[in-house]
């Protein structure tokens, strides 16, 4: 190919230094040179044609085996590609499946604590609502024979002095000095039996509302263990909802 382009410049050359013909724009060129130009070109032509023939040629065998390689290598990527995705579905179905059981298992898990707590807290209840009972019979029970008591006493008491101050107005009833004195006694004897009456029966009702106080102040705190025992299950039952979200 070389040829070729030094065989034109040379004929180029050739032209440009021809002798021109006056009136024309033709001119006078060796004819000899000229031919024998054109004779280099036409043997040089063939030859730089092959090669160029076995470039392109060899550029389509380049091509090909490129593309061959190129599709080789986009299968075997779109294989690997699809292997890589079914072991990662694989993965994340046994992952999921995994997360799944455990979340099955701590519901189960909190279900049967809160159950348990749920059992648990009702029979706390019932023992303290029965002990409370119990306590609230027996104050109530023991509050009531000592208000017995205290009466049955004050009426015992009444009843004596009422007898005492009628033998003594009866003994001071002959003597007419001392009437009013005894009448006066009888009177205070009496009023003193309504009084001591009075006080007995205020014992007791302060008796009575002393242990009704200390029942109170027991079913109170067994409100408060009921209380905590439902704080401590609403509790539970918030962490075992958060745990599932």
């Amino acid at each position: 190919m070389y040829r070729v382009f030094e065989a034109l410049d040379e004929l180029g050359a050739i032209v440009e230094e021809a002798r021109g013909v006056p009136m024309t724009a033709g001119c006078v060129v060796p004819r000899g040179d000229v031919l024998e130009l054109i004779d280099d070109i036409k043997d040089a032509i063939p030859g730089e044609l092959d090669d160029a023939q076995d470039v392109l040629d060899a550029r389509d065998s380049l091509l090909h085996d490129a593309k061959v390689h190129a599709d080789s290598m986009v299968s075997s990527a779109t294989t690997e590609s699809e292997s890589m995705l079914n072991h990662a579905r694989s993965e994340a179905d046994r992952i999921l499946s995994d997360a799944k059981a455990q979340a099955d298992r701590m519901v189960a898990e909190a279900r049967q604590h809160s159950e348990r707590m749920v059992g648990e807290a009702r029979e706390e209840s019932v023992r303290v609502a029965a002990a409370a009972k119990r306590e609230y019979e027996s104050a109530t029970s023991r509050a009531k024979a000592e208000c017995d008591r205290l009466v049955e006493s004050g009426n015992i008491s009444y009843e004596n002095a009422v007898q005492e101050g009628i033998k003594e107005q009866q003994r001071l009833v002959s003597q007419t000095e001392v009437v009013q004195s005894a009448n006066a006694e009888a009177t205070r004897l009496i009023d003193a039996a309504h009084a001591e009456a009075d006080r007995l029966r205020g014992e007791c009702d302060v008796y009575v509302d002393s242990k009704l106080a200390e029942f109170e102040e027991f079913l109170n705190g067994t409100l408060r263990s009921v209380g905590r025992g439902r704080h401590q299950l609403r509790t539970a039952a918030g962490t075992h909802d958060y745990a599932t979200r």
